[in-house]
């Protein structure tokens, strides 16, 4: 279908993102905050894992730390207010974030993997200065990935000033940039962690030698990180190209009927790939079977702290002014 008017309904963009991005913010740093003094509290008991899972929480930290500039760019209708500085870098943060998540959780289902299936030959061989290092050339990695993102215009004065991924004369280029980015930084890491974990529990079905607790953890590790692929990634690569797509097919005058359906689901996604900061402390929850009680403690004590407030508010006297 061909249209000089490729329109699309925005209107349930600030009704979705501004409460999402404002809860994630909120329990995320609450979540993380616990999660990295619980990890510092068991450091020894983890073993050399807890480096990755370290960098995982602090790509998460660097994420959420933005998270209050696009609620406020939401909330006032896609308002950007910040100049295209901010922008640049607030979009290069969430995308560390994407990738730096996504790598170090590679490292930590690799390593997981090693201990379950070469346990005598590797795992004595690895030592923090090895972890350290890995962590910090996926830093880099991700880093230099991530860099030619900010060469693209992302700012668009079009009565209010815009916050994008890039503005439409470059679209083109930067969805071929984008599949190239899925590739390396998504798909291949997806694969390689798909590949520890099918291998694994080959490896756990067939013999009894390995440890119950090790068992467990690996377990549950496997179960986060498919959800965390599933609800908060897999989503977002998908929808975020094909929004790509139909933004270069606008460009050409060809509109779609899906286009609509495309946007929908790409905000969608924004939400639930930016709750992968709320979700990721639950991997601190693979090295330690005390903390999902400290989670139930921690929150029934926020609950009993709120009922206190709400209780303290409503029993407050009204003056009355003549």
């Amino acid at each position: 279908m061909n249209n000089s008017n490729c329109s699309v309904n925005r209107e349930f963009i600030k009704r979705f993102l501004v409460p999402v991005y404002s809860s994630v913010l909120i329990i995320g740093l609450l979540a993380n905050g616990w999660g990295l003094k619980s990890l510092l509290q068991n450091w020894n008991k983890l073993g050399n894992v807890n480096v990755f899972v370290l960098n995982l929480g602090l790509t998460d930290i660097l994420h959420l730390l933005t998270l209050p500039f696009l609620i406020v760019y939401y909330a006032m209708d896609r308002n950007w207010i910040f100049g295209d500085a901010l922008c640049k870098i607030t979009r290069f943060c969430f995308n560390l974030n994407l990738y730096g998540s996504i790598g170090f959780l590679t490292c930590i289902s690799v390593y997981r993997y090693l201990a379950i299936v070469h346990p005598m030959r590797v795992m004595g061989r690895i030592t923090v200065t090895h972890t350290v290092a890995i962590s910090v050339m996926v830093w880099l990695l991700v880093s230099v990935q991530c860099l030619p993102d900010m060469f693209f215009t992302k700012t668009l004065e079009n009565n209010t000033e815009k916050c994008l991924d890039t503005v439409d004369k470059d679209v083109e280029r930067y969805l071929e940039y984008n599949l190239g980015w899925a590739l390396t930084g998504f798909c291949i890491p997806f694969l390689i962690t798909l590949g520890c974990y099918g291998h694994m529990i080959v490896v756990i079905c067939k013999t009894n030698r390995i440890d119950k607790v090790l068992k467990q953890r690996s377990l549950k590790l496997l179960f986060i990180t498919m959800l965390l692929f599933s609800v908060c990634y897999i989503p977002y690569f998908v929808t975020r190209n094909l929004h790509l797509w139909s933004r270069v097919l606008t460009k050409q005058r060809d509109c779609r009927g899906w286009f609509n359906g495309v946007l929908f689901a790409r905000r969608i996604s924004s939400g639930l790939v930016c709750m992968n900061s709320a979700l990721n402390p639950l991997v601190y929850l693979h090295g330690n079977e005390n903390i999902g009680a400290q989670l139930m403690q921690l929150l029934q004590r926020a609950w009993q702290a709120v009922i206190q407030l709400f209780n303290r508010c409503s029993h407050v006297p009204v003056v009355q002014i003549i």
